[in-house]
């Protein structure tokens, strides 16, 4: 009992782990890393707009918050050092006839509330700037500038990061599991996608890339080697009418991966299946790309996907998402190598060659038998 426990626990450790290896979740979040990058992280701030937007949302808003209270609290202090150079605070005592640079600092919380006003534009009308200061009216300009500049560029980092194509990525679906089942006589890897809102993708294109790790002729290992995996459609694999969920098939010939692979040895293969559909959105027209990936326990051989497309009495077509990866058990050849010598056998059985000059003689056979 002891034994058999240790060896479920040590089977699912391994298989847990397996899972876990894997490129692109299923959600298409890509798992890798860099390592002793040679360049400076001073490269990406070169590039600041893309590292605002590729940051979370816990870091942006961080960046966001911190930047405009970091630039009144800035400015704050340079209003408090005018008001202190120019002695306008009261620890000064100034006289009645004394005017200001600003009206109404009397420390640093006020010269702080004056830079919030400034820079956001409230205008409360109780602090403002005199005429007699050049360097108070030098600053309002540069703050007025730049707070411009801060909220354009804040703003505008939010407002993509809201409307990032990549958002509408996740409204694209892929089924669970792969199915490998007999279509059009033929043995076919099959994939089911649905577009979960009513606006299509324009110039919907899918392919996919099989990872896996190679050994070359010359002795090197190639870890994360690409092959490319044709996916069709009935209707072809370019430009998609994607309004109802499509079953891509890629066909498993003598030129495709899987063709060596069996139903039995599918499970120790060491591979991952990894589908791409690059479309544009119809309403920004941005372009985007979903993708997701399959490892060979989650490729089912002998199954494939029950219909999910009906249509009503009223004449309307309802699409069923309860069976959208539901895969219903087939009868399917455990092997493509198989498939297709069963075909070249029967193909064979078929051919048949006559000979004209080939004559049947009829021998006569006699009762009488000698002694």
């Amino acid at each position: 009992m002891f034994n058999y426990l240790r060896k479920r626990f040590t089977s699912h450790i391994r298989e847990r782990n397996r899972r876990r290896a894997r490129l692109v979740s299923k959600d298409g979040r890509c798992n890798i890393e860099f390592g002793n990058v040679e360049q400076s992280r001073f490269v990406f701030l070169i590039d600041i707009w893309t590292t605002i937007l590729d940051l979370r949302w816990r870091y942006k808003m961080t960046i966001f918050i911190s930047a405009f209270l970091g630039s009144w609290f800035l400015f704050g202090l340079l209003w408090y050092v005018v008001a202190y150079i120019h002695k306008d605070l009261p620890e000064f005592n100034p006289s009645i006839n004394h005017t200001p640079c600003v009206e109404n600092i009397n420390g640093l919380t006020s010269a702080f509330l004056f830079s919030l006003e400034t820079q956001v534009t409230i205008g409360y009308g109780f602090r403002c700037v005199t005429e007699q200061c050049a360097t108070a009216i030098f600053l309002l300009i540069f703050q007025s500038i730049l707070g411009v500049i801060i909220n354009s560029f804040m703003c505008g980092a939010i407002l993509a990061k809201i409307s990032r194509s990549k958002n509408r990525a996740k409204t694209i679906t892929f089924s669970k599991n792969a199915v490998i089942s007999k279509r059009g006589g033929k043995l076919c890897l099959l994939i089911r996608v649905a577009n979960l809102r009513k606006s299509l993708l324009i110039g919907s294109h899918i392919y996919g890339k099989l990872l896996k790790t190679t050994i070359t002729p010359e002795g090197e290992t190639i870890i994360l080697d690409q092959v490319n995996i044709e996916f069709v459609v009935d209707a072809g694999n370019e430009n998609l009418f994607f309004i109802s969920p499509l079953t891509i098939y890629h066909i498993i010939d003598k030129n495709s991966p899987f063709f060596h692979m069996a139903a039995e040895t599918i499970l120790q293969q060491d591979f991952e299946l990894v589908v791409f559909l690059d479309g544009t959105v119809e309403a920004t027209s941005a372009t985007c790309q979903v993708r997701t990936s399959y490892i060979p326990e989650e490729v089912l051989w002998g199954y494939r996907f029950a219909p999910i497309v009906s249509k009503t009495k009223e004449g309307k077509y309802r699409v069923d998402f309860q069976n959208f990866s539901k895969t219903v058990a087939v009868e399917t050849p455990h092997c493509a190598f198989c498939l297709y010598n069963e075909k070249e056998a029967k193909a064979k059985e078929k051919k048949g060659y006559d000979n004209p000059g080939f004559v049947l003689s009829e021998v006569s056979e006699t009762s009488d038998t000698k002694m």
